[in-house]
């Protein structure tokens, strides 16, 4: 039997022979990395505005099977959902189970990390992505494909910072805000998308132009 195993780190894939079964353990022989593994090109995190009721869980897993490398929890000014001290931590720590087993049913090379739960100006501050991306309700001069475009173009889409706001939408503090940290509004489409939604559109857009889908 042949079994493949992740440090859930490097993103590679180690294929083994199984030698042994003992009592408590299995013994494993390296037969092969297989390096190009099943990791996206663009390293997506995703900020995800608090939304209300279990939707964040549905949200964790999707990204994560769908290649997120990160997903933040953030309260912004329209989050009816408020977290902090304990109660955040025992959240985040679901939701960080819910990743693992997300990323071990997609077979991902990564566990990606449930970071705690952050206010828009944290957010703003502690991350640096090459490309920074805020879908915004209200946008309606840039497309998210032209704004992946302009990034591929400049060879800038090997990170990038996907900003989804609650069910009330982002405030025009936070949209202000996004912008002076350098993220682009832009628009999802000509419907309006669930909280629980637009996120998933948006990583499904990502991987088709970044080519994960194939030529």
């Amino acid at each position: 039997e042949e079994v493949a195993v992740s440090n859930g780190i490097d993103g590679k894939e180690y294929r083994c022979g199984i030698l042994a079964l003992e009592e408590d353990c299995v013994r494993l022989e390296l037969r092969f990395i297989k390096e190009d593994g099943v990791e996206l090109p663009a390293k997506i995190y995703l900020f995800q505005g608090l939304p209300k009721a279990d939707k964040m869980e549905l949200i964790i897993q999707k990204a994560v099977e769908m290649g997120a490398y990160s997903v933040v929890p953030v309260a912004m000014e329209h989050s009816v959902v408020r977290l902090d001290g304990a109660k955040a931590a025992k959240k985040v720590e679901r939701w960080q189970k819910i990743a693992e087993s997300a990323a071990k049913q997609s077979k991902r090379d990564i566990i990606p990390k449930v970071q705690p739960v952050q206010t828009m100006a944290q957010m703003l501050a502690a991350n640096d992505c090459a490309t920074k991306i805020i879908a915004y309700e209200c946008e309606d001069k840039k497309s998210l494909k032209a704004a992946l475009k302009e990034a591929q173009a400049k060879g800038a889409l090997t990170d990038l910072l996907l900003i989804i706001g609650p069910e009330g939408g982002i405030s025009e503090a936070e949209l202000d805000a996004a912008r002076a940290a350098g993220a682009v509004p832009v628009s999802l489409g000509r419907r309006i998308l669930r909280a629980e939604t637009a996120g998933l559109v948006a990583i499904s857009a990502i991987f088709y132009e970044t080519g994960d889908l194939g030529d």
